[in-house]
């Protein structure tokens, strides 16, 4: 029997996986009831999934699954669209955003965060620990500190000779978006829900 609960989980992982079309995202569902399924976008994903099934797997919760699956990407300096070794704006800073959400409702997120790996990590504890819903910059990132993140050097020396080519050759910004362009290595960061045992989706 469907209930409500479980048709609006299953409805907001089809919708997500829909709207982005099946060159840009990965699932991993093992049991005959799809339950649990953890769904992310691009390439990087597919090791974020893995992350997060071996929570969904053992029972566990699907906001621990999601934290877990999106640390991966953020530490890996191989990809540029997330944490570590991202591309760095047009003032040579690694600028990171994050934003979480449990079956409840409740979110919390960062943005312009700098110096700290895992945005990720710290959205969940601004949720779980004020009554916020974002910290931004200088704010986020005291409150990072002020629970035991570390600051870390997020530019990598390759991103950096990639933007001081950049900045050399005055290359200009565009707001167009054209579908076409986008790639492995042209894209946004990382999305992924995860729906557990329990219908319990975030």
């Amino acid at each position: 029997m469907i209930t409500r609960r479980s048709f609006i989980a299953k409805s907001t992982l089809a919708v997500a996986a829909a709207s982005i079309g099946t060159k840009a995202f990965s699932t991993t569902a093992k049991q005959s009831n799809n339950l649990p399924l953890v769904i992310s976008t691009w390439k990087h994903g597919m090791a974020a999934n893995e992350a997060a099934w071996k929570v969904l797997s053992s029972g566990g919760h699907s906001l621990d699954a999601v934290e877990a699956g999106v640390r991966v990407p953020e530490a890996d300096p191989n990809v540029i669209t997330v944490g570590k070794g991202g591309i760095p704006d047009a003032s040579g800073k690694v600028t990171l955003d994050a934003c979480i959400m449990d079956e409840k409702g409740r979110a919390g997120s960062v943005t312009y965060l700098q110096h700290i790996v895992h945005p990720i990590s710290v959205a969940r504890l601004v949720m779980e620990k004020t009554p916020h819903v974002m910290l931004s910059g200088k704010g986020a990132l005291k409150f990072a500190l002020a629970n035991g993140f570390e600051k870390e050097k997020l530019l990598t020396q390759k991103r950096k000779e990639e933007w001081k080519k950049w900045k050399k050759e005055h290359k200009e910004f565009s707001n167009k978006i054209n579908i076409e362009n986008v790639s492995e290595d042209n894209h946004d960061t990382i999305g992924m829900l995860a729906l557990d045992k329990d219908g319990r989706v975030s």
